[in-house]
């Protein structure tokens, strides 16, 4: 029998979303003129350059839906706010659709066998798959869009995270031997897509997904000002998987929840196939190196919370988290990041 949601506690879980707003200033840089991203993960050095648009953020804002239906929202929701590493579930589902149009023949082939180039050339790089990139533990080394894959090595996230050492180059292991939270790795794969592709991405993904499930015109995806490429004598922008430097997925919480709506429904919308489910499927299998982590989706590791649940998530706070078992889905903008799992927990809770 299909489970209700309680108001009262389902209220309860939305003032505490209300309660707990994001300590990023709303401006994104703080008074001394450091950018949030720089700050958030003690950045120094060569690569902290800001080359992306960055806008001030609003409010603390979500969605729940129950069924595909809103259960509760709160905020702005129409809002398009920079949303940091949602945009690698984004890339996920990308990477999908070229597996699916042939453009990626397997994802245990090496990207250099299809991406020509000086990025997967080397002799270390040319040993690293789709697959590796996907699981972020590609060890991928190189400058790519003027930012080395050195800046985030040593690189921590979450709450809690010492990133003290981030920026010391360390020894790099095979491709595929270790999971690192490597935003440049991730550009190099936005890049290896726009590749096999041979069209920006955000034309992609407004074409093939958020065009058909519905979502505004007001979402945008911005690369950096040294991310132009030219491809079959066509100039074009290779778009990054965070704002990490600036730019970025700029969107509302509306389009964030359908797109959630659509992974939740294995990729079907209005008896449509948008995203192979066997992809999705794929997806969500754990990595050999972190055991939380899929294709760019965070996998639960809460254990007062259903054990299927999986989450797309960027700092600041912003969370796309699906739960299949009871069929909710919620996204949370601007949200304190230690009060995530309260807010979740508190949400699952009003399930009866």
């Amino acid at each position: 029998m299909p489970s209700s949601l309680s108001s009262a506690r389902l209220q309860d879980a939305v003032a505490f979303a209300q309660a707990h707003d994001s300590p990023w200033p709303r401006s994104m840089f703080y008074p001394d003129g450091a950018y949030v991203g720089n700050r958030e993960w003690d950045e120094k050095g060569p690569w902290t350059e800001i080359v992306g648009p960055v806008e001030p953020r609003g409010g603390p804002a979500g969605i729940v839906l129950k069924g595909g239906r809103v259960a509760a929202e709160w905020g702005d929701v129409e809002r398009a706010d920079m949303t940091f590493s949602i945009a690698k579930s984004y890339l996920s589902v990308l990477a999908g659709l070229a597996v699916a149009d042939g453009l990626i023949a397997d994802i245990d082939e090496p990207v250099g066998k299809s991406v020509d180039g000086p990025h997967f050339a080397s002799p270390h790089n040319a040993k690293i798959t789709w697959r590796h990139l996907l699981n972020m533990n590609s060890e991928w080394q190189g400058e790519i869009f003027g930012k080395s894959d050195q800046v985030d090595h040593f690189r921590q996230i979450g709450v809690g995270a010492d990133n003290s050492r981030k920026g010391q180059r360390r020894e790099l292991g095979a491709p595929g031997s270790l999971y690192e939270y490597n935003d440049v790795r991730v550009n190099a794969l936005g890049y290896a897509l726009l590749r096999r592709f041979g069209r920006p991405l955000p034309e992609v993904l407004r074409e093939r997904i958020m065009d058909p499930i519905g979502a505004s015109t007001g979402w945008r995806w911005e690369g950096y000002e040294t991310s132009w490429v030219e491809i079959d004598g066509e100039r074009m922008q290779s778009v990054p998987g965070g704002g990490h430097w600036g730019g970025g997925l700029f969107i509302s919480a509306r389009d964030h929840a359908r797109f959630g709506q659509l992974v939740a429904q294995k990729g079907v919308w209005d008896g449509r196939e948008l995203i192979p489910s066997a992809w999705l499927e794929q997806s969500l299998v754990p990595s050999p190196t972190l055991a939380n982590y899929g294709f760019l989706w965070w996998l639960n590791a809460n254990p007062k919370l259903p054990a299927g649940s999986f989450s797309a998530q960027g700092a600041g706070n912003n969370l796309i988290w699906i739960d299949p078992e009871h069929d909710l889905v919620a996204v949370l903008r601007w949200i304190d990041k230690a009060a995530i799992d309260g807010f979740l927990e508190r949400l699952v809770a009003a399930v009866e």
